[in-house]
């Protein structure tokens, strides 16, 4: 087993994720004539473990089309299966727990000022 970093774990590779999607092809519209519009030539994938759809109808070409439509949902898979490493809670600042001490001693100097006067005290 390689340690890259670069890989995300739940990801499959290309080939192993041409297994695991149901392929659709629709006609094209849009710029390029009648070889794009007559054609079926646009590529729409689902991953059926997760439900991401994307589609790709940027060339004329349908193997083209599903290479770059491959390409997309190998990225978007690997969004959707990234997790960002846990985070490292820091310890605060001396000017912050110097402020929050001024102000738990005010908020004491405040409570004894409550307190009512004594008389015997005196």
């Amino acid at each position: 087993m390689s340690e890259d970093k670069n890989v995300t774990t739940g990801v499959p590779d290309l080939e192993q994720l041409e297994t695991e999607v149901e392929v659709s092809v629709y006609q094209a519209s849009g710029p390029g004539g009648q070889h794009r519009n007559r054609t079926y030539s646009a590529v729409r994938l689902k991953h059926v473990p997760t439900g991401i759809v994307v589609t790709a109808a940027d060339s004329r070409s349908q193997l083209r089309n599903r290479k770059i439509a491959l390409e997309r949902l190998a990225r978007r898979l690997a969004a959707y299966y990234h997790e960002d490493p846990p985070r490292k809670p820091t310890k605060k600042g001396s000017p912050v727990r110097r402020r929050e001490r001024q102000d738990r001693e005010k908020e004491s100097q405040k409570k004894r000022l409550r307190k009512p006067v004594d008389p015997t005290d005196s």
